[in-house]
C-alpha cells in the first residue's frame, strides 16, 4: 500500500554514532516488516497534513495514515480528549459489561447519523476485526453460511476478512480459508443474479480502494440492494476507508441512496487511535447476545481512550461540515490532475469522490518514478494494494487550500520529472 526507496538505501541513511544500534538498526532487527521497501521515515512529530522527520524534513501527506487521519494528524481537540480520559481511566473491564461513557456517547453520537434503523454498535480494534465480527453476525442472524464478495475487493487479513477479499495472490498463501465464499464482478448487475436463498450476507465496499479506487456504475448499488433484499442476504458495506465523510458524504453508500443491513467502519473512526465498529438494526445485533451468550467477545474493543479520541474526531467532522469540504476539494484536485494528465501524458484515468481519488498511468514504471519523485519532493504518496499503476491520494479532510495547491504543484513536478525516468 505503501512503498518506498529500497531497504538498503534506508539502512544507510543514518549512520550510528555511537556502539548502541541506531533506532533505525533497531527497527530493521526488531519490527516485523511486511515489505522489503518501507518508507523509513524516523517520525518525530506530526500536525495537521504535514509529517517531520528527526532529521528535519518536512512532508506533506497526502496518505493520511491510509485514510485513518481524516481530521488531520493529532488534531488538537482529538489530543486533548485522549489527555482527559487517560486520566480518567484505561482498561476497565472487557467488551460490554460496564458502562463507560466514551463508548456509550461515541455510540449514540454514531446511531443519531447512520442510515434508519443501523442503531447499535459493536466497537472493535480494527476493520478486518469489524468485518469479522460483521460475517459472524450475519451467518447467525440468517442461519445460513453461503458469502458473496467481489473480484478485487479487500477487507482486511485475519482469516475470515481474507476468506472474502478478492485477490487471489494474497489469499493462496494462506488456504484453505473460509468455505462457501464465492466472488462476483464488482459493477456487474446481470452477475447479481447469482445471490440467491442460500447466503447469509454480501459484502462490499461502495467504492474499491486497494482495488483501485473504482466506482461502480450508478446502477449497480441499488440493484445490488435490491437483490439482497429479495434473497434474504444480509448486505454488509465495507465503509473502512470510505467512510465518516472521505468521499463527501458521511457514508458513502449514500452516493446512490442505500443503506446496508450491516454498516462497517474504522480507519477516520477514532481520530487516529485503533478503533473500529459494525453497525445494525437491534433486531439483527441482538443474536450475539444469546444461543450462546457472549457470542462475539473482545477485549480491548471499545477502548475508553479510542471512545474519546473518537467521539472528538466525529464532532469535528460534524461540526465543520468536512464531508463537503471534501467534496469541494476533491473535485478541484480530480479536476486539476486531469488536466496535468493531458497536458504532459502517463495518466491514463483519474477517478474517484470526495477526498478519495486514484490515479491511474500507463506502466507501473512511470507509476514508481511519479511517487519516487514526489516523496524526493516532499509530498507522501502511495499505491493500491491490488494495483502498481494506480497513484491513491486520501489527504486529511482539513487540508488548506494552500496545501492541496503545493501537492499538485509538486505532483506536476514529479509527472515531468519521472517521465521515462529510471529513478
Amino acid at each position: 500500500m505503501v512503498r518506498g526507496t529500497n531497504r538498503k538505501q534506508l539502512r544507510h541513511t543514518h549512520p550510528k554514532t555511537s556502539g548502541m544500534p541506531s533506532l533505525r538498526e533497531q527497527f530493521f532487527q526488531h519490527v516485523a516488516q511486511t515489505s522489503d521497501s518501507p518508507l523509513g521515515l524516523e517520525i518525530e512529530r506530526a500536525s495537521g497534513a504535514r509529517l517531520y522527520t528527526t532529521d528535519g524534513r518536512e512532508y506533506l501527506d497526502f496518505l493520511a495514515g491510509i485514510g485513518v487521519n481524516l481530521v488531520g494528524h493529532a488534531h488538537p481537540k482529538v489530543v486533548t480528549a485522549v489527555q482527559q480520559q487517560a486520566e480518567r481511566y484505561l482498561h476497565a473491564m472487557v467488551y460490554g459489561e460496564y458502562i463507560l461513557q466514551p463508548q456509550v456517547r461515541l455510540a449514540a453520537r454514531l446511531a443519531s447519523v447512520t442510515p434508519r434503523p443501523l442503531t447499535q454498535v459493536y466497537f472493535t480494534n480494527s476493520g478486518t476485526e469489524a468485518n469479522e465480527g460483521a460475517l459472524k453476525l450475519a451467518k447467525k442472524h440468517t442461519g445460513r453460511t453461503r458469502l458473496i464478495a467481489f473480484h478485487n475487493s479487500y477487507h482486511g487479513d485475519t482469516h475470515g476478512s481474507l476468506s472474502v477479499t478478492g485477490r487471489e495472490v494474497y489469499r493462496t498463501p494462506f488456504l484453505p480459508l473460509l468455505p462457501d465464499v464465492e466472488f462476483l464482478p464488482f459493477g456487474d448487475c446481470v452477475a447479481l443474479g447469482r445471490i440467491d436463498e442460500r447466503a447469509a450476507a454480501v459484502i462490499t465496499e461502495p467504492i474499491q480502494g486497494e482495488g483501485g479506487v473504482r466506482v461502480p456504475p450508478d446502477d449497480w448499488l441499488p440493484a445490488l440492494r435490491q437483490r439482497c433484499t429479495e434473497s434474504g442476504a444480509l448486505l454488509i458495506f465495507d465503509e473502512v476507508q470510505t467512510g465518516l465523510g472521505r468521499t463527501g458524504v458521511l457514508f458513502a453508500g449514500t452516493h446512490w441512496g442505500v443503506a446496508p443491513d450491516i454498516l462497517v467502519l474504522a480507519k477516520a473512526l477514532g481520530g487516529g487511535m485503533p478503533l473500529g465498529a459494525f453497525v445494525a438494526a437491534p433486531e439483527v445485533m441482538q443474536c450475539l447476545s444469546h444461543d450462546p451468550p457472549l457470542a462475539h467477545v473482545t477485549t480491548f474493543g471499545g477502548h475508553p481512550v479510542c471512545c474519546a479520541a473518537g467521539l472528538a474526531a466525529l464532532d469535528v467532522i460534524l461540526e465543520e461540515n468536512l464531508p463537503a469540504r471534501a467534496e469541494a476539494l476533491g473535485t478541484q484536485l480530480r479536476a486539476a490532475l486531469r488536466e496535468l494528465g493531458e497536458s504532459h501524458g502517463g495518466i491514463r484515468e483519474v477517478r474517484g469522490r470526495g477526498l478519495l481519488a486514484g490515479v491511474e498511468f500507463d506502466t507501473a514504471d512511470r507509476t514508481r518514478n511519479f511517487v519516487a519523485h514526489a516523496f524526493q519532493s516532499g509530498l507522501i504518496l502511495g499505491w493500491t494494494l491490488h494495483s502498481d499503476r494506480v497513484v491513491r491520494l486520501c489527504p486529511p479532510l482539513t487540508l488548506s487550500d494552500e496545501e492541496l495547491h503545493r501537492g499538485l504543484e509538486i505532483m506536476a513536478q514529479a509527472l515531468i520529472a519521472g517521465q521515462g525516468s529510471g529513478f
